[in-house]
């Protein structure tokens, strides 16, 4: 019988250590851009892009004697709102692109752009915490007539209704409680059939009251803990106008570091705006305690 055999644990030294697969931490990132008014700021446009509003008319009665002279004075106001640039940079160095896996470089590639659009998602984001109203309230459970109190608002009001698409943005812990109010009768009852089933089988997918239910866990989750979510006019000519300003872009500069490396930057730049005077969104305050059961 050998006394020594030689096995891989022997030369341990003398393998090379390969990355077999790469892969990019998942995140949320577009999100809220595909539900807002995306205008874009035009070469030589200046630095604002303005958009003017102008009140409505009255009309009157007239009788078949009246001489008519009651002027009606068109009035308007003004939305400005000014792009401004984000970045990003990062240092690479020619040693790590000459010896890293492959594969593992290709994953770095989108890593960037990425946080360019987390960052816009999250910009986006918190034009809620300025809507004029917020319904529901720190620690309290969100409930579906929450959501259909909102999106009727939004198309009822008398200062100017919406007949458009309607959008509720929420962080999953909020969506969670609707969940749960959708199902709390079932228990030990028969299984549900129907509508019913179709929710506690994949969770809540459809539309409140004709208000559609988008979630986005870029939402912030407070000390509370609540999370901010918002009801609003979606799409063109919406509650939120997303205004941006040159496309993305890149730029690559040498640095004398290691031995030579490339710094490179992405850029961006937009900002975002409130249409509807407070009445086409409404933000939506509530408990997001981590689900337990």
């Amino acid at each position: 019988m050998p006394t020594a055999i030689t096995s891989s644990s022997s030369v341990a030294d003398s393998l090379p250590t390969m990355v077999a697969s790469a892969r990019k931490i998942r995140e949320y990132g577009r999100i809220m851009s595909n539900l807002v008014d995306s205008r874009t700021l035009g070469v030589g446009m200046g630095l604002n892009w303005n958009e003017v509003a102008y009140a409505k008319l009255t009309a009157q009665a007239i009788s078949e004697t009246q001489e008519y002279d009651n002027p009606q004075e068109i009035t308007d106001s003004i939305i400005t709102i000014t792009p401004t640039v984000i970045g990003i940079e990062t240092i690479v160095t020619d040693r790590t692109k000459l010896r890293i896996s492959q594969n593992a470089l290709g994953e770095q590639a989108g890593l960037a752009q990425n946080a360019i659009e987390r960052k816009r998602d999250v910009d986006l984001l918190s034009a809620f915490s300025g809507a004029t109203t917020t319904l529901a309230g720190t620690g309290t459970t969100l409930t579906t007539g929450h959501i259909s109190a909102a999106g009727v608002r939004v198309q009822g009001n008398t200062t100017e209704p919406w007949d458009g698409p309607r959008v509720a943005v929420l962080h999953s812990f909020q969506v969670k409680d609707l969940f749960d109010e959708a199902v709390s009768g079932f228990g030990t009852y028969p299984f549900p059939t129907g509508l019913s089933q179709e929710i506690f089988q994949n969770a809540w997918k459809g539309p409140i009251g004709g208000v559609d239910v988008v979630i986005d866990d870029n939402i912030t989750i407070d000390g509370t803990p609540d999370a901010r979510g918002a009801v609003f006019a979606r799409g063109a000519n919406g509650a939120l106008v997303h205004v941006r300003g040159r496309s993305p872009w890149m730029a690559v500069e040498r640095k004398q570091i290691g031995g030579g490396a490339d710094a490179i930057f992405h850029y961006d730049e937009y900002a975002t705006a409130e249409r509807g005077g407070g009445v086409w969104m409404f933000g939506l305050l509530s408990d997001a305690t981590v689900p337990t059961s």
